[in-house]
């Protein structure tokens, strides 16, 4: 069975980068180049000229503005781009430097816009050390045209799309050589700990290259304005961590020396502990034992004194009770004839009390007897002088007063009379012939009759004649 060949990644990346950067230093052109040849062949307008063409991009990535038509036009270049603008005819350029407008006619012009902003470059350098092992170098380089006119001579910033993208790309191979340069000539811990060499050796190759030597010789008129490298990774997994496995165990040694030493400590520091803690504990015991013998000494003696006091008081309170007890049958003596003294006493006035309340109750029913019979006296006084009264007026009655009054009430007495089924005329006095005042004399006569039937007490008018009855009448 034939075994497959080992394949060399370097090898394989290497070349990849090697065709990714010749496709890279290929500066890309665009078809809008051929704009401003097509707006000169347009045919004019009879009668006037041809309208304005688009405005051209220029060729570069820098917002140009282009103002005017055909021949009369001009180029407003922003203030932080630079300008270089030639003419058919002449050897030098009519316009160079930093954001200068000018006038420029399609037929015979032309010009390059270059921003001059500064420009960063960001490195990633496979590189081998002395010991051949791959290490991977990040860092970045910022750089800036210090000499439009002899950077556009030297550079290619003929790409539409970014003009600074070819000089990055030359910059960023000649870095990154620099940089394999000087790892392969460093071992890895020196890659490693210390960068400063790196970045002098490729600060010193970059400014010999772009700012020029001290001879006649210019350089690229551009200017390196910094050099820094952020990261050393060592491409191996398996090397890095062989790499870092002597300071992990020294660091691991030196741990478990500290561990070592601190648990020696601890268990030094804890048995002066035990042992003085052990010596304290027998101290306080001993000390506890020699307290609790002269406490149980106090105790006694405290309980036998206490026990004497003790009898003593007994002795003195069965005396004091005795004493006590007899003072107290002395005056629970004096109290009971005390007691029956006031008993007689309330007894006496209750009797009192009882008679006085019977006499007040006597004297209270002879009270109401009184008011009862002065009532009766003054409510037959008053009748009498009602009755006497009424006789008064009775008295004081004459026959035209009596009269007078019936014609009074008449009206009111016909009122309350039923109303009349039939009418009947009789005839009172001398005959039918009588005059209305001799009728109502009789009328008169016969209501005094009613009057006195219906009070017989009232005074008798005097009788008028009767003349003749008469037949009733329908």
């Amino acid at each position: 069975m034939s075994q497959s060949p080992i394949r060399n990644e370097y090898l394989d990346q290497v070349q990849e980068q090697q065709q990714r950067l010749e496709v890279d230093l290929k500066a890309r052109k665009m078809a809008a180049n051929s704009l401003p040849q097509q707006a000169m062949a347009a045919p004019r307008r009879r009668g006037g000229l041809a309208p304005p063409p688009p405005e051209m991009p220029g060729g570069n990535a820098v917002e140009v503005r282009i103002t005017g038509f055909w021949r009369w036009r001009t180029v407003v270049v922003p203030p932080n781009a630079y300008v270089v603008h030639t003419r058919r005819g002449h050897d030098k350029p009519l316009t160079l430097g930093l954001g200068v407008s000018f006038r420029f006619n399609p037929a015979t012009d032309s010009f390059l816009v270059v921003p001059g902003a500064m420009q960063t470059i960001l490195i990633n350098a496979h590189s081998i050390c002395r010991e051949l092992q791959g290490l991977l170098v990040q860092g970045y380089v910022q750089w800036i045209i210090e000499d439009f006119g002899t950077a556009y001579k030297k550079l290619d910033f003929t790409d539409a799309e970014d003009p600074m993208r070819v000089v990055n790309v030359q910059l960023r191979e000649q870095a990154e050589a620099a940089i394999k340069d000087k790892v392969a000539t460093m071992s890895i811990d020196a890659v490693l700990s210390d960068k400063q060499p790196i970045i002098e050796e490729l600060t010193a190759r970059l400014r010999q290259v772009a700012e020029g030597g001290g001879g006649s010789d210019k350089g690229l008129g551009l200017r390196i304005v910094t050099v820094q490298i952020k990261e050393a990774v060592v491409s191996s997994a398996r090397l890095w961590e062989s790499l870092q496995k002597p300071f992990r165990a020294e660091r691991e040694r030196v741990a478990r020396l500290a561990g070592l030493e601190t648990e020696e400590a601890i268990s030094r520091r804890e048995l002066q502990v035990e042992q003085e803690r052990e010596r304290s504990r027998l101290e306080t015991e001993s000390e506890l034992s020699q307290l609790r013998a002269a406490k149980g000494a106090e105790a006694y003696d405290r309980e036998q004194a206490e026990r004497l006091r003790r009898q003593h008081r007994e002795e003195e309170d069965a005396r004091k009770l005795a004493v006590e007890r007899q003072q107290t049958t002395l005056h629970t003596a004096e109290l009971e004839k005390a007691r029956l003294a006031v008993e007689g006493a309330l007894a006496e006035l209750k009797h009192d009390v009882d008679s006085a309340r019977r006499k007040r109750e006597a004297l209270a029913v002879i009270d109401v007897e009184d008011a009862e019979r002065g009532a009766a006296n003054r409510q037959a006084r008053a009748e009498l002088e009602l009755l006497e009264a009424r006789q008064r007026v009775l008295n004081g009655l004459s026959p035209s007063n009596v009269q007078a009054r019936l014609v009074e009430l008449l009206p009111t007495i016909a009122e309350k009379l039923p109303k009349p089924q039939e009418l009947r005329s009789v005839s009172i006095g001398a005959g039918a012939g009588m005059q209305e005042g001799q009728a109502l004399t009789a009328m008169v006569a016969q209501m005094m009759a009613l009057v006195k039937a219906l009070n017989p007490e009232a005074p008798v008018p005097p009788k008028a004649p009767v003349a003749s009855l008469e037949s009733p009448q329908r």
